[in-house]
Order: structure tokens, then C-alpha cells, then sequence
């Protein structure tokens, strides 16, 4: 593994080979600029995070309070602020890792301008905002190093040895990305071009779902299409390939289900024989019998289970469920997946029922013992009222008084402080612990959340700043706040890169570089 002592060696060779294109050239420069910039392409930044993310699933499969998290990110800045933020905190940036949702890219991303989660933005958009997200972790990387390496020039000698240690052990801001691929925009070839272009970028985990491409609707919203299982491994099959064309031999594949939300199918799948997976998609149609003599003209007819059956065709030309299939769905869906090249699943749910999503994964791990799921913690969820109705049916099944509530009302901030209320709040903060222990989600994820901080923070300052409180609503509601809880950005020329800057012009121009962080940069006021 190559640390700083090993590039610095190396410059100092190249150096002393008496080359007159490096005679202007100072090693420990050199070994500091390659250090802050240890990953030259997306490919080695998807080969360093996938395998993070294969030792992280040996290390959940051995002990399930391992799991992962991550928050969606819709701008570099933003992810960058959250990996500063975590190893603020928290020292590492073990087990966190980046989420990129197709929503955030659809509402926030596409030159279109905001547009629902239904696959109509720029396929390169997704890909962009991958390298967007790279570029300014590893300026992350650059800035923390240059700051240690700034105070290592000026610590005394007898200091300077903790410092370096610092630099030497320095653990980078680039972690795993999970990328959302929709359904594949579009046949397989067109799949697997797209992900090629996401693994390209940084891409070490991508995640695709078993829609329609043309008609893939967002996972809490009505009108779900799925496809047959054949059409989907094709496409996982897909992903595959391109993670081995660009020499991402462990890359991730994480194959999500709409199945439960949706009852709606646009081909009815190719069957060779009783029972193989195109059967097993078909049983799940809702058809009926029919006679010879009340076939209709245009009817559509297959025969099944000794019969010839009409499946319910609806005006859009698409084929229903029987209703109450969902769950069997999903279970063969994640089934499927598993033992045909995914490494992961997600189920999409309508609520964050821990028993609903254990029902599932029991039957799953029947087949595939080690099954592990991805989960959306939604804000589509209304996770209170969830949680307090959850916690009211368990009172009322356990026979206790639930009379000073309304299930109904249970948002109602008169309930925060009962018991209930309480309880519930409870069973939301441990929710992830409880669910990676009892229902085999190794990864948990907020799709969409920097979305709603961007809007709710916005909101307060504008209700501040416009009102009466004018310039003390910033100055009360962000700097300070900044300058006490010790966020970084508070100094936003030097998270830009001037001091950064100002190394670099010492390098290359020596004593004649012109620097902005002199005694007059305002800057100052922030040390």
C-alpha cells in the first residue's frame, strides 16, 4: 500500500536522477501534492470503495450490529459537508457511506428543471453528479492534509512528530457511493452503457429496480409497472459486465423490487414449462376463464394450469395482479435476484414496519441464507404518525388504556409528551439497530434527506432575515452557530480552496507569489 514516506522516497529518487525537467522541482512538494490527491481516476476510486463495501458485508454477515448508513447528497458541496461533518464527530468514516437518489437528480439536476421521479432527466446527469461528488471529497481530502501540513512547517521540532503521524495514518473523505440507475434507461445495452459511464466516475455500488424503463414511477407513487424476471437479470447481467469490462471485479450490485406497490405488469412473460420463472410470473396474473364462444376479437389468452385463461387487460394495454400477491412477488423477485448475480436487495415498503420487512426476509433467507437487504428510511414515510399508530395497536392489543388517544390525530403535538409519544420516539431512534438485527438490512439510507434540510434551513433564515430580525437572523441563526459548533464552512474562502491556492503559488513561485491570506483577509476573524 503506498503511504507519504513511500511517494516522498519516490520524488526524492526522481530528484536526484539529475533531470533538467526536474531540477526546479522540491520532492516534499510533490510527495504533498500526490498525497492529497491519492485517487487519479473513478475507476481506482471504485476499486478502493467497493472493496470497503465487500469487507463491510463479511463483517455484517458476522455480526449484524455492523451495518451501514448513508444520506442522499444532491451536490458535491453537500456530500463533502457530510463526510467533514461525520469525521468531525465521529473520527472515521467507517461504515458511512454516500447515497445518490434518482429523485434528488430528477428534481434538482436536469436541465429540464424539476421533474418527478419518473426517468425523464439527462442519463448523463447521474454520472455527472457521481464525479461532482468525488471531485469534492477528495478536495476534502486536500484541504484537511494542507492544513496539517501547514501546521507541521510551523510546530517545533519537538512537536512535529504527532502531526506527521497524522498526515501519515490521514483517512480519506472518499467512501462508497450507492447509485441509482432507475430501472436502466432504457433495453439492456442502453443499461449497460449508463453504467459503465456511473462506474467510470466513482461508482463502486449500483442499484437497479425491477421497472418498466418507459414507465418507471417513483417507489411511493401509484402506477408501478414491473417487468418479468427475465428482462431484469438481463439488465443485473448488464451492470455485471460493465463492472468486469472496467476491471471492477468485486463491484456492487443492489437489486430493488417495487413488487409490493406494484400491480401492474407490461408483457406476460415467456414460459417454457410448468413451474420455470416465466410460469411462476404468470401465476401471479389475474385472469379469467373463458370459452370458446365468449372470446373476444383482440383477446389475449394463455394457457395455464390445463385451462386457457384470459388475463384482465386494462385500457393502457398493461396486465393487473391478483390483488394480495405483493409480498409473495417480492419474496421471488429478491430470491431470484440473489441467485442470479445481484449481492444485495431492497424491498421497497410502503411503511417502516420492522415485522413486515422480517416477514419477507425470513422466507428469503430460507433459500439464500445470507440474504441482506438495502433499506429506504423514506421521508415518504410520515414516520411519527407511523410509529404512534404502531405503538397505539400494540396498546390496544395488549389491552391498555388507549381512551386519551385518537388514532387518528396522533400527529397532534399534544401527544409528544405522553407516553405514547414517547415510546414511539424511541422506536424510531433505535429503529435501525432493531431492523438490522432483526430483519437483515445491512445498509440503511435516507434517499432524499439534504432535500428537505436545503428547504426547512432556507425557510428559517428567510422568515429571520426578512422579519424583524433582519441581520440577526443570519448572524443568530448560521454564523454563530457555525463559529460555536466548529462547522468548517464558517471559513468558506478557505473550504473553497484560497489557502490551498496559496500553497501551490509558494511552490511554483517561491518568495515572488502573491497570497491572499495576508493580514487583510477577513478570513482572519474566524481563527
Amino acid at each position: 500500500m503506498t503511504t507519504y514516506k513511500k511517494i516522498l522516497e519516490s520524488f526524492l529518487k526522481l530528484k536526484a536522477s539529475g533531470k533538467d525537467a526536474h531540477k526546479n522541482i522540491n520532492p516534499e512538494h510533490a510527495a504533498r501534492m500526490r498525497w492529497q490527491n491519492q485517487f487519479q481516476t473513478g475507476i481506482d476510486i471504485a476499486k478502493y470503495t467497493s472493496a470497503i463495501m465487500r469487507r463491510d458485508m463479511d463483517a455484517y454477515d458476522a455480526n449484524t450490529s455492523a451495518y451501514t448508513q448513508s444520506l442522499g447528497c444532491w451536490h458535491g458541496f453537500i456530500g463533502q459537508q457530510k463526510l467533514i461533518s461525520i469525521k468531525k464527530h465521529f473520527g472515521s468514516t467507517n461504515k458511512k457511506y454516500l447515497y445518490l437518489s434518482g429523485w434528488m437528480v430528477a428534481a434538482l439536476r436536469s436541465e429540464f428543471g424539476p421533474l418527478p421521479d419518473q426517468s425523464m432527466h439527462e442519463k448523463t446527469a447521474v454520472s455527472s453528479l457521481i464525479k461532482e461528488l468525488y471531485t469534492f471529497l477528495r478536495q476534502a481530502d486536500a484541504r484537511e492534509l494542507a492544513g496539517l501540513f501547514r501546521e507541521l512547517d510551523s510546530a517545533p521540532e519537538a512537536e512535529k512528530g504527532p502531526i506527521q503521524e497524522k498526515i501519515d495514518n490521514f483517512e480519506t473523505h472518499v467512501v462508497p457511493i450507492i447509485a441509482d440507475i432507475d430501472a436502466g434507461f432504457g433495453n439492456e445495452e442502453a443499461t449497460y452503457l449508463m453504467a459503465k459511464q456511473m462506474i467510470e466516475a466513482g461508482a463502486c455500488c449500483i442499484q437497479i429496480e425491477n421497472q418498466v424503463s418507459d414507465e418507471k414511477q417513483c417507489g411511493h407513487q401509484d402506477g408501478k409497472v414491473t417487468v418479468p424476471h427475465a428482462d431484469f437479470l438481463a439488465k443485473i447481467n448488464a451492470v455485471r459486465y460493465a463492472f468486469l469490462e472496467l476491471g471492477v471485479d468485486d463491484g456492487v450490485i443492489v437489486a430493488r423490487t417495487d413488487s409490493l406497490g406494484a400491480g401492474l405488469t407490461e408483457q406476460i412473460a415467456i414460459t417454457h414449462s410448468v413451474g420455470d420463472l416465466g410460469d411462476q410470473y404468470n401465476s401471479f396474473l389475474d385472469v379469467e376463464d373463458v370459452r370458446e364462444k365468449e372470446m373476444k376479437h383482440g383477446d389475449v389468452l394463455i394457457y395455464q394450469n390445463g385451462k386457457v385463461v384470459r388475463p384482465k387487460r386494462l385500457p393502457s394495454n398493461l396486465y393487473q395482479f391478483r390483488k394480495g400477491t405483493g409480498k409473495e412477488r417480492c419474496i421471488l423477485d429478491s430470491i431470484t435476484s440473489l441467485q442470479n448475480g445481484a449481492d444485495l436487495i431492497w424491498i421497497e415498503t410502503e411503511k417502516p414496519h420492522i415485522g413486515q420487512i422480517s416477514n419477507m426476509m425470513d422466507e428469503i433467507k430460507k433459500v439464500v441464507p445470507n440474504a441482506k437487504l438495502v433499506y429506504n428510511n423514506s421521508p415518504s414515510f410520515n414516520w411519527t404518525l407511523n410509529f404512534r399508530q404502531q405503538i397505539f395497536d400494540a396498546m390496544e392489543g395488549g389491552e391498555k388504556d388507549t381512551s386519551s388517544y385518537e388514532r387518528a390525530d396522533l400527529m397532534n403535538e399534544k401527544y409528544d409528551t405522553t407516553e405514547l409519544g414517547i415510546e414511539a420516539d424511541e422506536k424510531i431512534r433505535t429503529f435501525q439497530a432493531d431492523a438490522s438485527r432483526e430483519a437483515g438490512i445491512f445498509h440503511h439510507l435516507i434517499t432524499l434527506p439534504t432535500y428537505h434540510t436545503a428547504a426547512l434551513s432556507t425557510d428559517n433564515l428567510a422568515k429571520e432575515y426578512f422579519g424583524d430580525k433582519g441581520m440577526l437572523g443570519y448572524v443568530e441563526g448560521v454564523q454563530r452557530k457555525e463559529i460555536r459548533e466548529g462547522v468548517a464552512s464558517v471559513k468558506h474562502q478557505n473550504m473553497a480552496g484560497s489557502d490551498m491556492g496559496d500553497d501551490h503559488k509558494e511552490y511554483f513561485a517561491g518568495d515572488a507569489a502573491l497570497k491572499a491570506s495576508g493580514d487583510d483577509n477577513t478570513m482572519n476573524q474566524f481563527k
